[in-house]
């Protein structure tokens, strides 16, 4: 199928009004193999048919619809040198004179299909000496429902373990197949470790819900947002973390292109964006 100009304005405007993402007109090929996918699955066999359904969303058809244009790229492991600066740098101060009985709270948002998460459940495991001393709380939050089920299942293939050393996948992960790279499951109780919501970072009154956090790992989806909703994103952040909580965006990313009350902390390992204690929200 092909889309004229105003029916490709029509598919981007939607798709933004519901996650902040921007997609890019010259992305065209993209975006209509997405609506021909989401027309096929409908049984919509005209475009206006379709777009009827998505603005009664008929069964839900919205949330498909988000959920088609997602990205969930990501792998065990990923962005390492933030999980190093995790225990070396920002667990020490968010834990010095505090009660063992508040727990250590950690947000993977966006989580996609649970890889990041996990690998913080793991890596605090296998690095972090004080992990039994701490009631620790993982929570992974994604605006995709397809990418949450995948999560919660905890099923993945060779190249989502590819940086992960095999002695962590032997004791981390139950083999299901063998032959054409296998797959391998999480154990039960890793799998346990971590809490998994859907929530959209650019809704605030719904991450409001989720409380406040000591770290907020959020990677690689601000690249997707414009600056109007990119603020709006950092806003909600900041009101998602704790007074002297930590932030960790992706590498390619940062706060410097809109106004920002972060505090820019650099690490040995990494730079990370501190909620300041006194900061009011």
């Amino acid at each position: 199928m092909t889309l004229d100009e105003s029916d490709l304005t029509r598919i981007c405007d939607l798709l933004y009004r519901h996650t902040g993402i921007l997609v890019p007109g010259n992305r065209r090929p993209f975006i209509e193999r997405r609506v021909q996918e989401r027309m096929r699955a409908t049984g919509a066999g005209t475009l206006p048919a379709y777009l009827a359904r998505l603005r009664a969303d008929a069964e839900g058809e919205v949330q498909l619809f988000v959920n088609a244009f997602t990205v969930n790229e990501t792998y065990f492991n990923r962005e390492e040198h933030q999980l190093r600066c995790l225990t070396a740098s920002l667990l020490g101060p968010l834990t010095a004179g505090r009660s063992r009985s508040d727990p250590i709270r950690i947000w993977s948002m966006p989580c996609a299909t649970g890889e990041e998460p996990y690998s913080l459940a793991i890596w605090l495991l296998e690095h972090w000496p004080e992990v039994d001393a701490w009631e620790i709380e993982i929570v992974g939050s994604d605006i995709d429902t397809r990418a949450l089920a995948a999560a919660e299942a905890g099923l993945y293939g060779a190249r989502a373990l590819m940086r992960l050393p095999p002695v962590l996948v032997a004791r981390y992960f139950i083999r299901e197949e063998a032959g054409s790279g296998g797959s391998w499951r999480l154990r039960p109780e890793l799998r346990g470790s971590v809490r998994f919501t859907r929530r959209n970072l650019v809704d605030g009154a719904g991450m409001a819900e989720e409380g406040r956090f000591d770290v907020v790992f959020c990677r690689n989806v601000l690249i997707y947002f414009d600056d109007a909703s990119r603020k709006v994103a950092a806003d909600n952040l900041f009101a998602s973390l704790r007074p002297g909580g930590f932030l960790c965006l992706g590498h390619t990313e940062s706060m410097a292109r809109i106004p920002s009350r972060f505090c820019t902390r650099r690490f040995p390992d990494a730079i990370v964006y501190q909620r300041p204690e006194e900061a009011h929200d």
